[in-house]
């Protein structure tokens, strides 16, 4: 687990209002931005990213989801079904979790009494990097977890 501050990104992303029980209808936006990325001659740079803004933890509330695609340049005119940005500069707690997603929670857990135990504070903003996300194996997947501080 560490304090970083991960330098500002662009990104090829999209943006919904969701729940956590809808999450996993959200999947398949990942290759989507990709051959949008390819349409567009644009090149990835990184892994997809969720990107969670004002998830507190209540699965009933409703939060602002992106997925998004770290790309190369961003392209200021464009017209398309997707966005594009490019972030600030962002101040997180980063712990890698691997294994399957839905064996996150601990994860999570463990960042959050380190922010407690540091008395940092968070920001409700939350990120995940999906370094390797193996759908028939998921005993390998590797996510690096970002919880925003300030």
């Amino acid at each position: 687990m560490q304090i970083k501050e991960v330098k500002p990104v662009n990104f090829l992303f999209f943006r919904t209002e969701t729940k956590v029980n809808e999450l996993a209808g959200f999947v398949p936006v990942a290759k989507k931005l990709f051959k949008e990325s390819v349409k567009l001659d644009i090149h990835p740079t990184g892994p997809i990213h969720w990107h969670y803004f004002g998830f507190t933890g209540d699965e009933t509330q409703s939060f602002t989801l992106e997925v998004a695609l770290p790309v190369a340049t961003v392209v200021n005119d464009y017209d398309g079904k997707f966005h594009f940005k490019r972030t600030e500069p962002f101040k997180c707690v980063s712990v890698i979790h691997e294994g399957g997603w839905l064996d996150m929670l601990s994860t999570y857990a463990k960042a959050m009494n380190f922010i407690s135990e540091n008395k940092l504070q968070s920001v409700a903003v939350n990120r995940e990097l999906y370094i390797n996300a193996d759908f028939i194996h998921p005993e390998a997947n590797v996510t690096e977890i970002q919880i925003g501080i300030r």
